[in-house]
């Protein structure tokens, strides 16, 4: 369904600018509850500045996997929108398809580009095969979320006292239930991608993939699965989906919280009387991590019309967007950081000393490593069959973490292109 932002944000366009005829722009995005309040606040500065335009929001996507298989669909019923917001880790799918366009010509009838904010490796992240075909619109990596007055109960008094380790976050977990706390973490094994599967695999600096190689079956990937088991069991963990997950925390129902930093916004908005704070992601080591997956999405062109406005609407919408001004209201309002160098160098030059949470995740740029795809015409039934096994790790029907390493691998590699 629409979203009720959308709805409302039409309804004020329209009275906005009336002015003669204006061209439609089509556009899909995931996660209402994280953007609706980021697109809220671009579409005025937008249309301040292209009053000849209305961009029509499509319904919104439930997850990356949702938007990808969506736009399948559509490519082949021929109702794409004219752009998308796409996972980093699900561009390569359009690519491939011949969905995506590539965006180099535009670029090249941009007198300013790079000054824009648009350097290399903000293009690399939707460059393939040297052409570009997808502008990062956010950036998010791992994060703790803490309710610093739930921990205050097991003795947590300051943020220099957060857990650095999985080790001591598991035995943070005894002492929170002692105190009293039902719900002393919840562990993002369910967010989009297995993403977070990813992150145990690069806190180890092992890439979940390698070529057509699914690394499950390395020592990596068994001390990755051990650790799952022993955090879902130490901390007595409910089986939460993403949305009861983020409100929960807000509630102040849930102690420790390990997530995106995307949802740092929403907290901050939605929160109960708590103190809060993130901090940076453990690791196996008190070092920490030696790697983290790169979340986040990237805007992409996928539009059919043949009609040269459209064309050009749609381009100065997704540029818009990307942009350092478009890009900055993805840090204000949500967690995410904007990949555009503009925005983060100039626009946001004092944005994160003022907002301590959302610096953590700035802090592990250093970390940031692929968020992978699964290759070949199976990679969404890949994720969908090591969802299924981390949820069984949750639910208590899977023990035998080696068990289930053979039985995982030798599904995934079934899918696998050989």
């Amino acid at each position: 369904m629409k979203t009720a932002f959308a709805a409302t944000a039409f309804a004020l366009v329209a009275g906005a600018a009336m002015a003669g005829d204006k061209v439609i722009v089509e556009f899909g995005y995931p996660y209402s509850h994280l953007f609706d309040v980021t697109y809220e606040k671009i579409l005025p500065k937008f249309y301040a500045q292209y009053p000849d335009i209305e961009i029509k929001m499509r319904a919104t996507y439930e997850s990356y996997e949702d938007g990808t298989n969506t736009i399948l669909r559509e490519a082949t019923a021929g109702t794409l929108p004219d752009v998308t917001m796409q996972g980093l880790n699900r561009q390569a799918i359009l690519v491939e398809k011949g969905i995506a366009k590539p965006l180099d010509g535009f670029i090249a009838a941009e007198a300013d580009f790079a000054k824009d904010g648009y350097h290399k490796a903000m293009l690399d992240l939707g460059t393939f095969d040297d052409t570009v075909y997808g502008l990062p619109f956010s950036v998010s990596l791992p994060v703790g979320y803490y309710n610093m007055d739930l921990l205050a109960k097991a003795g947590i008094t300051s943020e220099d006292q957060l857990p650095r380790t999985w080790d001591e976050v598991t035995a943070m977990c005894g002492k929170l239930s002692d105190a009293g706390v039902k719900t002393p973490m919840f562990w993002g094994w369910n967010i989009t991608g297995n993403w977070f599967l990813q992150a145990l695999m690069w806190s180890q600096d092992k890439p979940t993939v390698i070529g057509n190689d699914f690394q499950i079956d390395t020592p990596e990937g068994l001390k990755s699965l051990e650790t799952m088991h022993k955090l879902f069991r130490a901390c007595d963990m409910p089986n939460y989906d993403v949305k009861t997950a983020i409100n929960s925390f807000a509630a102040g129902d849930v102690a420790m919280f390990y997530w995106s930093t995307s949802a740092v916004g929403t907290v901050e908005r939605t929160k109960a009387d708590f103190a809060f704070a993130t901090h940076e992601f453990p690791g196996f080591e008190a070092s920490g991590p030696k790697g983290l997956p790169a979340g986040g999405n990237a805007a992409m062109f996928v539009s059919t019309s043949d009609d040269p406005a459209v064309r050009d609407a749609a381009w100065k919408w997704l540029k818009f967007i990307t942009s350092g001004e478009g890009a900055a209201e993805v840090a204000r309002t949500t967690g995410y950081m904007p990949p555009n160098k503009a925005a983060n160098e100039i626009i946001l030059k004092d944005f994160y000393a003022q907002n301590p949470t959302k610096a953590t995740a700035v802090r592990q740029l250093p970390l940031l490593r692929e968020w992978q795809a699964y290759p070949g015409k199976n990679g969404l039934a890949v994720t969908q069959v090591i969802y299924d096994y981390l949820e069984g790790i949750v639910t208590g029907e899977y023990d035998d973490m080696a068990a289930v390493q053979e039985e995982m691998n030798d599904e995934v590699q079934a899918l696998l292109p050989k």
